[in-house]
């Protein structure tokens, strides 16, 4: 049985529509042909150069993406570039993004999973509203996602304790002002320094736990759904780490 570019593609479709993306982001087909054949196949968060060239040693014709491979314009195609280098090896990029954030079992919440809470609701569709088992401080909050996310996890403590915390990985302080007001603490990946303040005065202890603690742990549930729709595709997910290292 044959599975092209364009079933996968389809298959993403229906279970987080590309069409649902935010209006700066750029899901979708990224390189490659709707009608190439699909035997082996990869799924990443980042389409860095270094898993780009895991996907060739694997022969892969599809690298699955949560960011998207081509995201800013740009004029030029260098030889780093992992457009450039995905379409030198004849590989197929498909990458969803906010849809993926957005969809149930998604970033969200695979995040809220993971730091042990359970889900209440939601805003805008991406952010997720949950709640902690019993009210703690910001440092504990804190101290549980970096445990949980084996991350650094920096913060501010608006003062009071926590019941009601807004989920959201990668980039959540875009959605600071929906936030203010429905919860007492975000759980998200990076956060500004102006970020944190502006949340201490608006009453809102804010916790960075950095972009890729926060979404990476959507790969495994995002790989199992690809492999149940296309079993007789061989899926492999790529050894990423965070660009960020600390001793």
């Amino acid at each position: 049985m044959m599975t092209t570019v364009r079933d996968v593609y389809d298959f993403l479709d229906s279970i987080a529509p590309f069409a649902g993306q935010e209006p700066w982001d750029n899901s979708g087909l990224q390189v490659g042909d709707w009608d190439s054949s699909v035997e082996r196949a990869m799924v990443c968060l980042d389409a860095t150069p270094e898993v780009t060239a895991q996907a060739a040693a694997f022969g892969t014709q599809l690298l699955v993406s949560h960011h998207p491979v081509l995201f800013k314009p740009r004029r030029q195609l260098l030889a780093r570039d992992p457009a450039w280098l995905l379409a030198r090896q004849g590989i197929a990029a498909i990458a969803s993004h906010t849809p993926i954030d957005a969809m149930p079992g998604g970033v969200n919440d695979t995040l809220a999973e993971r730091l042990g809470m359970r889900t209440s609701g939601m805003l805008n569709g991406i952010v997720r509203l949950g709640s902690l088992p019993e009210p703690v401080r910001a440092a504990d909050l804190a101290a549980l996602a970096a445990q949980k996310l084996e991350a650094e996890a920096r913060f501010c403590d608006a003062g009071g304790f926590i019941a009601t915390v807004a989920i959201c990985g990668g980039q959540g302080c875009h959605f600071l002002e929906e936030i203010y007001g429905r919860a007492d603490a975000l759980v998200t990946g990076d956060a500004g320094h102006h970020d944190f303040l502006e949340a201490r005065q608006q009453g809102l202890s804010l916790i960075a736990a950095g972009h890729y603690e926060t979404e990476i742990h959507v790969i495994p549930a995002l790989m199992r759904l690809l492999q149940e729709a296309f079993p007789h595709v061989e899926w492999r997910a790529a050894q990423e780490q965070g660009t960020i290292q600390y001793t």
